[in-house]
């Protein structure tokens, strides 16, 4: 039996919003592990749908850049909140979300690789950051999105500078409508994504493992009822398919009026301008998100290191 912590009961009481009794309880049901006690938490009417703690686990920045047609979205990862702050590190991400942008590097490893102005690899730069700043920094992740024809919107939620700050945005949208009706509508649904946290643009791009998850929790809570096979099955996907409305971009109620679907709110500014509009991709990246952070004991850390 994996002990449990008062660290890890913290954390659970911070994703879910439970007790603390009943974290504990989850902790012991799961042997410590948090996504299943958190799951176990659900299951039991304990605990909300968790849409991705904003408790991000990780400093930096997110840098979004946007040239004609295309836009990238890069996030670079710091030690601490401090160097985000300086002037060197945000350089260093604006002229990296630039790279990934004429590169079109596809991920990390692609970017890490690619010239930097100037002299050297990306990577090398970054190398030399570490050893000038003092603290250790990490290329994370990249995020493309392309058009054919239209606009690509960003928005950088409280930015930090121009470009960079912790949640960045990306939305494509493809068509014939004039600039002037796209980009604002374009400025509105990334708002929206900012704040909703879609999951995937529609219901059918849903990772299906995360609706299996979904799907067995609710089947635990249907149990529960009480109720004939039949109805229990209905129960389920009925949950089921809430969820994914919930989480699919299109189908999300609008920020702004929090009553008109998405795809909705897209269809009438092309009605309106009597020109097509698609919704056609998006980028969301949100500063450390899905990085587990190590939780230190400060004490310990002082006494290991007077050798006591």
């Amino acid at each position: 039996m994996a002990e449990i912590t008062a660290a890890a009961v913290k954390e659970l009481r911070d994703r879910s919003g439970a007790g603390m009794m009943d974290c504990k309880k989850a902790l012991t049901e799961a042997n410590g592990d948090l996504e299943a006690a958190t799951d176990w938490l659900r299951a039991k009417g304990l605990a909300a749908a968790q849409k991705k703690s904003s408790r991000t686990a990780a400093e930096g920045l997110v840098g979004v850049a946007v040239a004609g047609t295309k836009g990238v979205a890069v996030e670079v990862n710091s030690e601490t909140d401090f160097v985000a702050k300086n002037d060197q590190f945000q350089d260093f991400v604006r002229t990296v979300a630039t790279v990934a942008l004429e590169t079109g590097a596809a991920d990390a490893d692609a970017l890490s690789s690619a010239a930097y102005p100037g002299g050297g690899t990306v990577n090398e730069k970054l190398v030399s950051n570490i050893a000038t700043i003092g603290e250790n920094q990490n290329v994370r992740r990249v995020g493309h999105v392309e058009v054919s024809q239209g606009v690509v919107v960003p928005y950088v939620h409280n930015a930090a500078a121009p470009g960079l700050g912790k949640i960045g945005v990306l939305v494509a949208l493809e068509g014939d409508a004039p600039a002037d009706v796209m980009e604002p509508l374009g400025k509105q649904l990334a708002m929206h994504i900012a704040a909703a946290f879609p999951l995937a643009l529609s219901a059918d791009d849903i990772d299906p493992a995360l609706l299996e998850r979904e799907r067995a929790i609710a089947a635990e809570k249907a149990a529960e009822s009480g109720k004939p096979a039949e109805i229990v099955a209905k129960m389920v996907d009925g949950a089921v398919a809430k969820f994914a409305k919930e989480q699919a971009l299109l189908s999300q109620l609008f920020v702004m009026d929090n009553k008109t679907p998405v795809a909705d709110v897209v269809a009438k500014a092309a009605k309106d301008a009597g020109k097509s509009i698609t919704l056609k991709s998006y980028v969301r990246f949100q500063l450390g998100e899905g990085i587990e952070k190590e939780v230190s004991d400060f004490a310990a850390e002082v006494a290991a290191a007077a050798g006591v």
